[in-house]
């Protein structure tokens, strides 16, 4: 049995999230909570609030244990792209890619 949260459009880029998803891939969800705590990321307080919202859902959705869970899954996709211009040097203008992302949490309990 497995439960999962995920959040769409936020407003981080998908390159900075995916160094949190493989930094907590496959532990308990205990150590992972912790080691995103210290963790000096911007994902890191997205994917915290994530990861206690699957926990929550697999207690209270699917009464799993809380003390057995792990993370089985954590992976992001590219959401769609804010494109904003900024105006440069002779009446130029740089394109801006404004990057968000959709983070999946799957947590599972062990055997």
């Amino acid at each position: 049995m497995e439960a999962k949260a995920t959040l769409k459009f936020a407003r981080i880029s998908p390159r900075k999230v995916e160094i949190v998803c493989s930094l907590i891939r496959g532990k308990k969800t205990d150590y992972a909570m912790a080691l995103m705590e210290n963790t000096p990321k911007a994902a890191c307080e997205l994917m915290t609030k994530l990861l206690k919202s699957a926990c929550a859902n697999a207690e209270n959705n699917f009464e799993m244990d809380p003390d057995n869970l792990y993370v089985k899954e954590a992976y992001v996709t590219p959401g769609p792209i804010l494109k904003r211009m900024r105006f440069v040097s002779r009446a130029g203008v740089h394109r801006v890619n404004k990057r968000t992302s959709h983070i999946t949490i799957v947590v599972a309990e062990k055997a």
